[in-house]
């Protein structure tokens, strides 16, 4: 339904405590918030901090509002500045944020708010990325999702099987997913390797593309990148791992 919270606010990057407290506050004070602008116009001005309204808009937190994340980091900025120091001199007692004209204009947006936001919205990848950046982990989507019949056509397994206990240490399997963590690496006689977290929608795997393999694939390796790796399961340690001996893009 429309009422579940998917995702707790101090679980996005760069928000602090003291902010979600403020922005619960300031809703039960003032009434839910209608739209962005709207938002700025109600809060104090501890949240109107630029970092963290770009991490709550790559988090998707206005979502709802009717705003894309787009559209809100193109603006989000300059009617930040507009209305930070408003918010200052008002919190100081020093100026009405309406500038003191009558009740009836309590719903129209405050100094600096009235913006017309672009209907455009990132592609896909992208927002998924930058959604993941800031949750760790995808939510409003997934790369993955009606990208399951080639995964099943070109892995022998999902990445739930490896971890399990569907296969043996040594087995030589291929999996497909997204890479969605990536360490570039070096060995003590300098040369390149490669630690790929690859996962589908069950489970992930890291895969180590040690310096013979990661010389023939290293341009190919990119995070949110769809893969299909063939490699040899190695079960030695507590958490499996797959050394990587072919990669598909």
């Amino acid at each position: 339904g429309d009422d579940v919270i998917l995702f707790g606010l101090s679980a996005v990057r760069n928000v602090g405590t003291n902010v979600v407290e403020a922005i619960i506050r300031c809703r039960k004070a003032k009434g839910k918030y209608a739209s962005f602008p709207d938002y700025l116009d109600k809060v104090e001005a501890v949240v109107c901090n630029k970092r963290t309204t770009e991490s709550l808009i790559k988090a998707g937190a206005f979502d709802t509002m009717g705003h894309t994340r787009k559209g809100l980091t193109a603006q989000y900025e300059p009617m930040i500045d507009n209305v930070v120091q408003v918010k200052r001199k008002e919190a100081e007692g020093q100026f009405d944020l309406f500038g003191g004209m009558g009740d009836d204009t309590a719903d129209e947006p405050g100094f600096g708010l009235d913006v017309t936001f672009t209907d455009d919205e990132w592609d896909k990848t992208y927002l998924l990325a930058q959604e993941r950046e800031m949750l760790g982990l995808y939510v409003s989507d997934h790369p993955l999702f009606g990208l399951e019949h080639v995964l099943s056509d070109k892995a022998d397994a999902g990445i739930a099987q490896l971890t399990g206990g569907d296969f043996s240490d040594g087995a030589v399997v291929t999996i497909g997913g997204i890479i969605s963590g990536l360490q570039r690496k070096m060995t003590k006689q300098g040369n390149a390797w490669a630690i790929a977290t690859v996962e589908d929608l069950a489970g992930s795997i890291e895969c180590m593309f040690f310096p013979a393999t990661y010389q023939l694939v290293s341009t190919q390796l990119v995070e949110d990148a769809v893969v299909f790796v063939k490699g040899r399961l190695d079960k030695r340690e507590d958490v499996p791992r797959l050394v990587a001996m072919e990669l598909q893009v």
